[in-house]
């Protein structure tokens, strides 16, 4: 079939159907935007998910119920009687009529730090039994360069038994949703796309530029998108890097890093990056993708890998020095009560994935400490089930008199009322920063 032919294919974006394919903090915002102008069916493993959105409540809070019921279908066929609409389902034979595939599952690693595919991959699979010819498969979520046309594709391939470029095309348009923020939403942050062909990519930006008001970026190739993206989020975490390695350095010197950085900001061009906690399902995980791949193909990344080696090391090193502090005030450190406040990766949103609180607290627990999170944002029971952690309940303020320690964690908005003061009988640590000097011992 020739080239012309195969784009011929090509359904046109007014009469197009959509199905996204993972309904979490990526899937949803971006299928409800879609849903404002297309008919999108949701696809979703997880059925207490599916059933949740179904009642225009979402767990993670990217989509308020009023956006999320303005654009539900009640069922399959109404979404069929309408011009645009959203129907999630847990259910294959939902997506089989869709010729748009938009790929939304999480990209995580393993206890090693490497890779794992299988969601993709596993995701691809589903794709592929329900694959057309004329369809496009988008995929958005975060790998290294060469994962769609080297890892996906084959799978699609095989599973459907058509072929790429002459059956069906492939996109990579990598997300950037930011958990939490209520500025920077899906449709106001510039998209980049690509396709595997130049006509694909052409479409694939349509489809995208008709909902992202922000506009769009048409990437030279599938591979140069999936590097732009990799590199977004490593670039961060080196430069979070450095200034924790300077709240290190300066924290043996006797200087407050806060105070260095306000100072050095005055200079036009100087980056102000923050120390702290380095989680979350995108600059935590990353820059591991981008060291696999090169690895794989020979070049050993010193700079990436020594990042993230010293942003993984700030939970230890909190709680020393809070541990030092507290010998320091001649407080009994083991069998004392710590108050950590906040678990979620970052503030304001109940997103839970690679936390990186969850180290101060093993750390601590190594000295026979007794531990209690307070977090009104983390659900108690996803806690429970991903760290095997029981967290106080989040309605309830606990007393903070009653603790030898009081770790600020995460900058919650709602942790500003809390009546926090340092005293002989009590360490406070602010690892963000937001506390007044005169409360607090020390901060990163």
């Amino acid at each position: 079939m020739s080239t012309s032919t195969a784009h011929s294919l090509l359904t046109s974006l007014e009469r197009s159907k959509i199905a996204v394919i993972g309904l979490g903090y990526v899937g949803l915002p971006l299928a409800v935007a879609l849903a404002k102008k297309y008919k999108v069916t949701g696809f979703d493993i997880n059925s207490s998910r599916v059933g949740e959105l179904l009642q225009g409540n979402d767990a993670t809070l990217e989509v308020d119920s009023n956006e999320l019921n303005s654009v539900v279908a009640e069922n399959e066929m109404c979404l069929e009687s309408c011009d645009s609409g959203f129907f999630p389902s847990s259910e294959v034979a939902s997506i089989a009529s869709c010729n748009i595939f938009i790929v939304t599952v999480p990209t995580p690693t393993d206890k090693y730090n490497r890779p794992v595919l299988t969601p993709m991959l596993r995701a691809s699979e589903t794709v592929g039994s329900v694959l057309k010819r004329g369809d496009v498969v988008i995929y958005e979520s975060t790998v290294y360069p060469g994962v769609t046309e080297d890892e996906c594709v084959p799978v699609l391939e095989k599973i459907s038994g058509l072929k790429l470029n002459g059956d069906f095309f492939v996109g990579y348009s990598p997300e950037r949703i930011n958990p939490g923020d209520k500025e920077h939403t899906v449709t106001k942050i510039l998209k980049v796309t690509s396709g595997s062909t130049p006509e694909a990519a052409c479409y694939i930006d349509d489809l995208y530029r008709s909902v992202i008001t922000a506009g769009t970026f048409k990437a030279s190739s599938i591979r140069v998108a999936e590097a732009a993206k990799v590199i977004e989020n490593s670039q961060r975490d080196i430069n979070i890097a450095f200034v924790n390695e300077l709240a290190k350095i300066f924290n043996l010197m006797g200087i407050d890093t806060h105070d260095v950085l306000e100072a050095a900001s005055t200079k036009w061009n100087f980056l102000k990056f923050k120390p702290g906690l380095v989680g979350g399902h995108c600059i935590g995980v990353d820059p591991y993708y981008l060291a696999q791949k090169a690895q794989e193909v020979g070049y050993h990344p010193e700079i990436i890998l020594a990042g993230r080696r010293l942003n993984d090391s700030m939970g230890k090193h909190v709680a020393m020095e809070v541990v030092k502090l507290m010998m320091r005030k001649n407080i009994k450190v083991i069998e004392s009560k710590v108050l950590v406040l906040g678990f979620t990766f970052k503030e304001n949103c109940p997103d839970i994935r690679n936390t990186k609180v969850i180290s101060i607290v093993d750390e601590l627990k190594a000295f026979d400490i007794d531990v209690e999170v307070y977090d009104p944002w983390a659900k108690e029971d996803e806690v429970r089930h991903e760290y095997g952690l029981e967290i106080l309940p989040g309605d309830k303020v606990p007393d903070l008199s009653s603790y030898a320690g009081i770790i600020l964690a995460v900058a919650h908005k709602k942790f500003e009322g809390l009546k926090i003061e340092k005293s002989d009988q009590c360490v406070v640590y602010d690892v963000k920063g937001i506390l007044e000097k005169d409360l607090i011992d020390a901060r990163l």
